[in-house]
């Protein structure tokens, strides 16, 4: 099978198309405008035949149309292998396999080289009208191989849109100036040709002087660009295009020259010059508008690609930054510790992760809640998305409603703009709602439409907006005592709670301190670059005994200061600064654990003493101290009676 093939179609009207055959790739015939070869003929089916390649070369085959295919004069009747110059007929479209290179001008209108290519769909309305198929322009490649046919001010033209699309395509600023050249000496016939520019060309910078232009690019190769020094400074001194004749008399016999400025920012920063033959074509005021023209191309060319590269450069900081950040994220993600209950937090969240199910996320102030939602969404399908935190307990009521779900340009006072809500924000990615019992009432009511999967409507507005969003809910007060006083709704708490995460504060595990406080030194140290690497026993010890009522939040500031204030490459006992507060729900049971010294007393001083502090509480009232007592105010006032006269 020959390497290179083609078809050559021939319509009714005379004019000819070329569709090359593409090895390994089948070509289909017919009237639907989704064949390679569309056949706008009343005769041909939808899918007439087609041509395929075959062993033994390229073979047609009749798909059982309705009007046949003629091979010569003779019908097709099963798949034949073409020979060259055979001549396929198609109702009145006649198509000739041909191998080579196809012509370069056709006979009749002058239609461009097409190839084999699919149709996109909705061509439907155009079934039919399609005559001639094209994937490129050989006005945009070979210009040489069409200017006999075309005028000077079209030719030029073409060469320019040419001259553009190539160097678009090129990213060195030498290669643009070669490319200028060539275009520019081949438009106006020159002989020699030079492109100057600076070294290193920079967009809007100062015109330079013409000692520190270099010669980027040479017609001839090794033409040597010398004694230019007069007429280009005066290119760049006017900012002006010139033609000018024996710029260069030590030359010999007398000839045309054009110069003209290379302009990036509105200002002139290189010059191109061209000279004519000597003795041969005389350069005109045509050929200096047309170099003019290559110069401009080619100062936005020099814009483009200095542009390209602020911009690559750009882009490698900000891809840098980027990596940081996911590192740095990746730190606030990472759940330290070796704890039996921590590890068992990480199973729930790999095996709730991949669900659509609401999490609620419980635990005190501190204690890593956000962690876990960030691990949860990181280890979820919609890592891709975005995770959007937000307190509910930092907002008033109408601001909360606001935040969460959008509002409309005027909804009040303030709202000049449409603003996105939360949720919004949040679309195809992660809600985190911390301090989840804080909300109103109101509020939840429209929280739980959403969280059922019903639309809801910005503050202000009736646009009915739908969300995809996975809620991860958070806080640390009993949602059963609020929800059996009323505070929080008992249907909301149960949407809320379908998969339940509890999160124990830092010192129910403590076998979790150590890991954690190496990680916060470690991180903090290359943070300040300080030479920070370790605690000192002793400092480990007050670090376990601790007891951490501000949890993880706490551990991380005590270790930050410590790294920060510590003089020394190990941290001391006496470098943490631990607080003397006590934990959270805990405060009875650190007053037990340090009792006062115990009095022996009588029952009757123990209530003398009780009475006293009543009515000390309740500033002196006796009606009030007896109804708090329990006791008739008659018998307060016994008491109080006989208890003076024992003191007396």
């Amino acid at each position: 099978m020959s390497e290179s093939a083609y078809l050559l179609i021939r319509d009714p009207l005379g004019r000819e198309t070329v569709t090359r055959l593409l090895t390994g790739q089948r070509v289909t015939l017919g009237r639907a405008p989704t064949n390679h070869v569309v056949v706008p003929d009343e005769q041909a089916s939808r899918l007439h035949a087609e041509i395929i390649p075959t062993s033994a070369g390229w073979a047609i085959r009749d798909l059982a149309s309705r009007n046949g295919t003629l091979l010569g004069s003779h019908p097709l009747e099963d798949g034949k292998v073409l020979e060259p110059g055979d001549v396929v007929s198609i109702g009145r479209m006649q198509i000739t396999f041909c191998e080579g290179d196809p012509p370069s001008m056709l006979s009749g209108t002058a239609a461009m080289e097409g190839e084999a290519a699919a149709d996109p769909g909705g061509l439907e309305p155009l079934r039919g009208t399609i005559t001639h198929r094209r994937t490129r322009s050989r006005l945009l490649e070979a210009i040489d191989e069409t200017c006999e046919v075309v005028p000077r001010v079209g030719r030029a033209a073409a060469e320019l849109c040419r001259l553009a699309f190539a160097l678009a395509k090129t990213a060195d600023v030498r290669a643009i100036a070669r490319l200028a050249l060539d275009s520019a000496v081949q438009g106006v016939e020159a002989a020699h040709g030079a492109v100057f520019l600076p070294a290193g060309v920079a967009v809007g910078q100062a015109t330079p002087a013409p000692t520190a232009l270099e010669p980027l690019a040479t017609v001839p190769d090794d033409w040597p660009a010398t004694d230019l020094v007069g007429v280009i400074a005066t290119v760049l001194r006017t900012d002006e295009a010139i033609l000018a004749q024996d710029v260069r008399p030590t030359a010999g016999a007398a000839r045309t020259s054009l110069s003209a400025p290379i302009r990036t920012g509105g200002r002139p920063i290189g010059a191109m010059h061209l000279e004519m033959a000597a003795g041969g074509r005389q350069a005109t005021p045509d050929d200096l508008e047309f170099v003019m023209a290559v110069c401009d191309a080619l100062g936005v060319a020099i814009e483009n690609l200095s542009a390209r590269e602020i911009l690559s450069s750009r882009l490698a900081s900000t891809a840098d930054e980027n990596e940081r950040l996911k590192r740095r994220l990746g730190e606030e993600v990472q759940m330290v510790g070796t704890s039996p209950v921590l590890e068992a937090i990480k199973g729930q969240i790999a095996r709730v992760a991949a669900t659509k199910a609401t999490v609620l996320v419980r635990g005190e102030s501190g204690a890593g809640k956000e962690l876990v939602a960030r691990a949860l969404h990181e280890a979820s399908d919609r890592r891709g998305g975005p995770f959007v935190c937000m307190n509910c307990a930092a907002l008033s009521e109408t601001l909360l409603e606001s935040e969460l779900f959008g509002h409309e340009k005027g909804a009040f006072t303030g709202a000049t703009e449409r603003k996105a809500g939360k949720f919004e924000t949040a679309h195809k990615g992660t809600l985190m709602l911390d301090e989840i019992g804080e909300m109103s009432p109101a509020i939840q009511a429209k929280f739980l439409r959403v969280l059922e999967g019903h639309p809801f409507e910005r503050v202000g507005g009736s646009q009915r907006v739908q969300v995809d969003v996975r809620v991860v809910a958070a806080t640390n007060r009993d949602l059963e005592q609020a929800v059996a006083a009323g505070e929080f709704r008992r249907d909301l708490y149960f949407r809320l709670k379908v998969v339940e995460i509890l999160v124990p504060p830092l010192r129910k595990r403590p076998e979790d301190i150590e890991p954690l406080a190496r990680h916060y030194l470690k991180r903090f140290a290359a943070e300040a670059a300080r030479r920070v690497r370790d605690f000192t026993p002793e400092a480990l010890q007050s670090l376990r005994a601790y007891h951490w009522p501000g949890n993880i939040r706490e551990l991380r500031n005590v270790v930050e200061r410590a790294v920060v204030l510590s003089a020394d490459d190990v941290i001391d006992a006496h470098e943490l600064a631990l607080s003397q507060l006590s934990s959270a729900g805990e405060t009875g049971r650190r007053s037990a654990e340090r009792p006062a010294p115990f009095v022996p007393l009588t029952l009757d001083e123990l209530e003398q003493r009780h009475v006293q502090a009543t009515l000390e509480a309740v500033g002196g009232n006796k009606t009030k101290a007896a109804t708090m007592l329990g006791i008739e105010r008659s018998t307060l006032d016994r008491k109080l009676t006989r208890w003076a006269k024992q003191d007396g």
